[in-house]
């Protein structure tokens, strides 16, 4: 039998019984569209971590408390802390050090004449916006003066004028809101950075002067995080080291002690979250990944039915001429044709899955070409697999058996 021929005929085949085929070749679609949509998803949140950290600029260290220890065994009975004293030594002493921004934080009630949010007050430095990189959109930022004098103004989140029930951040502008009952006046609003689970919402946040926040609204010294700006990307580790050597000093730790701060870079961010993502997109993959081998198993069950009802046929091939490896091959066509055809359908099905996904839950999702063309390439070798036996037992069938079968 003509190559030609071989193809032809197994063709007609799985023409001859649509539904049979459809619903064959569903466990594949179902397989290919769970990889290609959960790819996408963990494509789209390394894309966006990569956005907000690379927005966050390239030189920025965030200092963070950390465990006090003593020869590796942790000591004193609690964390460790930074402190408003820490970040003005880094001010007065640092050589390597370009800003400080240090920052305080508390989950507060805020209300504005008849309503009321919960949202995060954050008291910072005058130099939040240059060292965070956040755009003030409406109105101004606070001073440096207004820090020293503990003026009672505060620059608000898109997301806080919108869960207060306002249209714009702009209508807050020159209003009065209340924090703990200490009235504010709203003196400006940041440009919107979008939601993201990772960090949070960046937009549902009210900035205040950290002077204000340590001795009006929070009523301590304690810091949450100091950023500090490297010269340049080269200089990063000689801030590093500064800051080390300045902050040892200041918690009085002696040779041997282990720091109870952490620094970190916003590569050393990157590199753990991007290989967070990574690991979770592959174990997702992996499980929708099972999806295709149960389709495969379905694929092979049924190959394994059309032997057995064509018996007959196959006989009257072999007694025209077809040889062993035409029998084998008409059967593995059919399978890989199903396994091609359902995982077409499948990419487009999780292409189209995940701007749903995009559209309506305002998740970031990306489609490469890779995870189409493994995806693509999977289901084909699914096919192969799973279509080998059921035509390895159609090829190596005796023609006389065959033939008195019915």
């Amino acid at each position: 039998m003509l190559f030609g021929e071989t193809i032809r005929v197994a063709l007609g085949a799985l023409k001859a019984n649509k539904m049979r085929s459809l619903l064959t070749m569903l466990g594949i679609v179902i397989g290919v569209a769970a990889v290609i949509a959960v790819v996408a998803l963990g494509n789209g949140a390394q894309k966006q971590i990569n956005d907000r950290i690379s927005a966050l600029g390239t030189t920025l260290l965030t200092i963070n408390p950390g465990q006090a220890m003593g020869g590796g065994v942790r000591t004193g009975g609690g964390g460790a802390r930074l402190t408003t004293d820490d970040a003005q030594a880094l001010i007065d002493r640092g050589s390597k050090i370009l800003a400080v921004q240090p920052e305080m934080q508390g989950q507060l009630q805020v209300v504005y004449g008849n309503r009321n949010t919960n949202t995060s007050i954050i008291g910072s430095s005058a130099n939040y916006p240059e060292v965070r990189k956040y755009e003030v959109q409406f109105g101004r930022f606070f001073t440096t003066s207004e820090d020293a004098t503990r003026q009672r103004v505060a620059i608000i989140g898109p997301a806080v004028a919108t869960n207060l029930g306002l249209e714009t951040a702009e209508a807050l502008i020159g209003e009065t809101i209340r924090v703990r009952g200490i009235q504010f006046t709203v003196i400006g609003a940041f440009k919107t950075k979008g939601s993201g689970a990772v960090f949070g919402n960046p937009d549902d946040q009210i900035l205040i002067p950290i002077q204000t926040a340590r001795f009006r609204v929070l009523g301590n010294n304690r810091v949450r995080s100091i950023g500090v700006l490297a010269p340049s990307e080269a200089e990063i580790p000689e801030t590093m080291a500064d800051i080390q050597t300045i902050l040892r000093r200041e918690h009085k730790l002696r040779p041997g002690r282990e720091d109870d701060f952490q620094i970190r870079s916003q590569s050393d961010f990157l590199n753990t979250l991007s290989e967070t993502t990574a690991t979770m997109g592959l174990l997702l993959a992996g499980i929708a990944a099972v999806s295709l081998v149960v389709g495969g198993i379905g694929i092979m069950n049924i190959m394994l039915v059309s032997v057995t009802e064509r018996t007959r046929e196959i006989g009257v091939r072999k007694a025209l001429g077809a040889t062993r490896l035409n029998i084998m091959f008409q059967f593995l066509i059919e399978a890989v044709v199903l396994c091609l055809v359902g995982g077409a359908i499948g990419i487009a099905a999780g292409a189209g899955g995940g701007a749903l996904i995009s559209a309506n839950f305002g998740w970031a999702t990306v489609v490469g070409m890779d995870s189409v063309a493994i995806a693509f390439g999977f289901s084909a070798f699914v096919g192969v697999v799973f279509g080998v036996y059921p035509a390895r037992r159609a090829a190596v069938m005796d023609p006389i058996i065959a033939l008195r079968y019915e």
